[in-house]
């Protein structure tokens, strides 16, 4: 068992790193003691990259200069360099490291450049062939993909340079002798050796990123599989070797840990560690059953364990570790609730790649959990983004952070101030970074049904951003065109709709490959621009069903749903009524049921936002009212579930659109879910997943249906959560 916070022995958890300084630990001491919450012992953990724990600040507490880490920069390196002295570049790349941070990214890349410039030290290449990385994939040019690839191949070579010789005859030995291979082989190197076999690792993964969303063949993903699979072996090796040398040193009676172990290395390894074993939980179980048979096993919960060990994050959602000391070595929930606003890990006596397992962390809460939802802490998040806008106020990262944590939230206000503050200090070099927040932005003002302000970001995107411009630009069509249709000036509605329409014929031939397959999403937006030219210029609420597919109406306020979106959905579904007499009379003869199923499935999908709002969403209690005034969570209920039932009753009769008919099978296990119909709930989302024809007239559909996949992944999540007991 581990101790709680207010013991007064030393202590060692798997979540924490050294001692604090005395000035901290007094403060922390004080706060501790006036608070009347205790905080529960954590029993051992399965997650064997233990890190000593220290006391961690409340929450907004304001750090003093003198309590943080140093991390300006060192004195520049005199003579010439040497490979056993690479290990003395440590603080010049957490200098970096932080001053990227900071919001500084140019004058981190400048640093690292004028630290190097003979671009021979390994962790300056490595750090150097890192911001490339972000740079390549931010911007998605070819040009600085290729030279983002070029950067990250010479850091590789460096650190390859600086790993352990291996001769012919200690590779034929290693097949006999396990001292030559794996544990045994980690075990004989230099500090120097396994910090570059950590690196080398890190270039390995970065490349295979890059390679991948470069090439559009399969023989460049297959490649960079390999290349994925040598980095994850190492990964699981460098754990192994961490594991025993932990144990040795508790049988020395030195434990609990390997004090000549370096934290910095303990950090990368559980950010590697942590990071490939949280991407095997999100591959479909077809895939994860072939790679269990080569003893790669995915563990959701121990690998967001290892990635918040660093940091020292704890959780009230994930469940306990496995007690090895316990006779039956099962995993149970947490039985009371934690506070996990502060790390057990203070900045001083971080590793430093801690910054980069808080990143990982909040991008799985903040946007993983689109598709996913077991593991999912938005508390845990919230602690981490606050957390770190204290070290870094004016950090781009984390305000852009902030701001889709006010997504979650459902507050799309809040949101958007804390993305444009973060767009205001994007550097200029870095001005393909504001891509990430214009999209936010532009779904945002979208949620609030504002698309005179939401334009100016959508056109940004679809004008300047490489990273798929047919998404792009049919979210620049779909909110002229609902932009042209509700415009009361007849002049700029006109002029609106004239654009609208050329960027709808634009978005089939903007479509890109990676890995030699077409993007789903693109797919989806291609065809309903072709549909919107072949129907006479006319789509049904093209904006709210597009937020609706990338699920950006999951956090809409259900303020604006009972005072716009519904009433206007209703208006539709009012017109399509008037023409059931006579489908042909519908426009120009063509979509009728596509449309009326679409306006039901909205319709059903709004009202259960409605009667079962967003469980991260923050509402005001003016905000609870005025929905509870218009329409009771009963009365929400039953409207939701009659109009989800009326699609899939009339999927028959649905001509394009079939998936709307497997859309809304999965609305309808998530409403069942909410009323506690488990059973009804499974028994929705299992015919989505048996891969029938649910539609019944599927000899009219050729292929697959339009976004299948994404519809599969979430319904295998949905199943996945109800296992685990958690409401959809």
């Amino acid at each position: 068992m581990f101790p709680s916070r207010k013991s007064s022995t030393p202590s060692v958890s798997t979540i924490g790193l050294l001692s604090a300084s005395s000035s901290i630990k007094a403060k922390f001491k004080a706060a501790e003691e006036s608070s009347s919450t205790s905080i529960p012992a954590t029993p051992n953990s399965t997650f064997s990259l233990s890190f000593p724990s220290t006391p961690a600040a409340e929450q907004g507490f304001s750090f003093t200069k003198d309590e943080l880490k140093d991390i300006s920069a060192p004195a520049a390196p005199s003579g010439d360099y040497a490979r056993s002295q690479a290990l003395e570049d440590l603080p010049a790349i957490r200098h970096a490291l932080h001053t990227f941070l900071r919001g500084q990214m140019s004058e981190a890349e400048k640093y690292c450049n004028e630290r190097d410039p003979h671009k021979e030290r390994m962790y300056m290449t490595a750090g150097l062939g890192l911001i490339q990385m972000l740079k390549g994939l931010l911007s998605f040019e070819p040009v600085d993909i290729e030279h983002a690839l070029e950067s990250v191949r010479h850091a590789s070579l460096v650190a390859s340079q600086h790993r352990r010789p291996s001769s012919l005859t200690t590779r034929i030995s290693s097949l006999v002798i396990s001292e030559n291979s794996g544990v045994g082989w980690i075990k004989g190197m230099t500090p120097v050796e396994r910090h570059a076999e950590l690196v080398y690792s890190e270039c390995l993964l970065e490349k295979a990123v890059l390679g991948i969303v470069s090439s559009g063949d399969w023989i460049t993903f297959i490649r960079e599989f390999l290349n994925i699979r040598s980095a994850t072996n190492t990964y699981r090796t460098l754990e192994e070797f961490i594991q025993l040398a932990d144990k040795e040193a508790v049988a020395r009676g030195e434990g609990p840990i390997d004090t000549t172990i370096d934290l910095d290395f303990r950090s990368g390894v559980a950010l590697g560690v942590g990071i490939n074993g949280l991407c095997l939980t999100l591959l479909p179980n077809s895939v994860s059953s072939v790679i269990a048979m080569f003893g790669y096993k995915a563990e959701r919960f121990e690998a967001l364990r290892t990635l918040a060990a660093p940091g020292g994050w704890s959780s009230n959602v994930w469940p306990e570790a496995i007690d090895l000391s316990s006779d039956t070595n099962s995993v149970k929930s947490f039985k009371q609730k934690k506070d996990v606003s502060q790390p057990a890990i203070s900045q001083e006596d971080e590793g430093l790649r801690r910054p980069c397992t808080d990143l990982t962390l909040l991008i799985f809460h903040l946007f993983i959990s689109s598709f996913t939802y077991s593991g999912v802490d938005i508390e845990q998040a919230r602690a981490i983004v606050n957390y770190n806008l204290t070290l870094y106020p004016e950090g781009v990262f984390f305000l852009f952070l902030k701001g889709r944590l006010h997504v979650m939230e459902s507050r799309p206000r809040l949101a958007i101030a804390s993305y444009e503050k973060g767009m205001d200090l994007t550097g200029a070099d870095y001005k393909n970074l504001k891509g990430v927040a214009q999209w936010e932005l532009g779904l945002c003002q979208l949620a609030l049904r504002d698309f005179a302000s939401a334009l100016p970001y959508w056109k940004a995107q679809a004008e300047e951003a490489n990273w798929s411009k047919a998404v792009y630009r049919y979210g620049l069509a779909a909110t002229l065109y609902d932009l042209a249709t509700t415009e009361k000036d007849q002049s700029d509605a006109k002029k609106h709709m004239k654009e609208a329409i050329k960027w709808f014929e634009q978005v089939p031939g903007s479509m890109k490959k990676i890995a030699g397959k077409h993007i789903p999403v693109e797919k989806f937006v291609s065809r309903k621009s072709k549909k919107f030219l072949s129907q006479g210029n006319r789509l049904l609420h093209p904006t709210l069903e597009f937020c609706y597919m990338v699920g950006g109406m999951s956090h809409t306020p259900r303020t604006v749903f009972v005072s716009t979106i519904i009433p206007s959905l209703t208006q539709s579904l009012s017109t399509l009524a008037s023409h059931s007499s006579k489908p042909s009379s519908y426009g120009n003869g063509t979509g009728y049921w596509d449309d009326y199923a679409l306006a039901q499935l909205l319709n059903g999908a709004c009202h259960r936002y409605v009667a079962y709002p967003n469980q991260d969403a923050i509402e005001t209690e003016e905000e609870k009212k005025l929905v509870e005034a218009t329409i009771s969570k009963e009365a929400a209920s039953k409207k939701a579930e009659e109009s989800l039932k009326w699609v899939v009753e009339n999927g028959t009769k649905i001509e394009l659109d079939h998936q709307l008919v497997y859309t809304a099978h999965l609305e309808l296990g998530r409403l069942y879910s909410c009323f506690g119909d488990i059973e009804g709930a499974r028994r929705e989302l299992e015919l989505v997943n048996s891969g029938k024809p649910l539609e019944v007239n599927a000899a009219g559909r050729k292929g697959k249906y339009s976004l299948q996949n994404a519809i599969q992944v979430k319904v295998h999540a949905a199943l996945q959560a109800l296992d685990e007991g958690r409401r959809l």
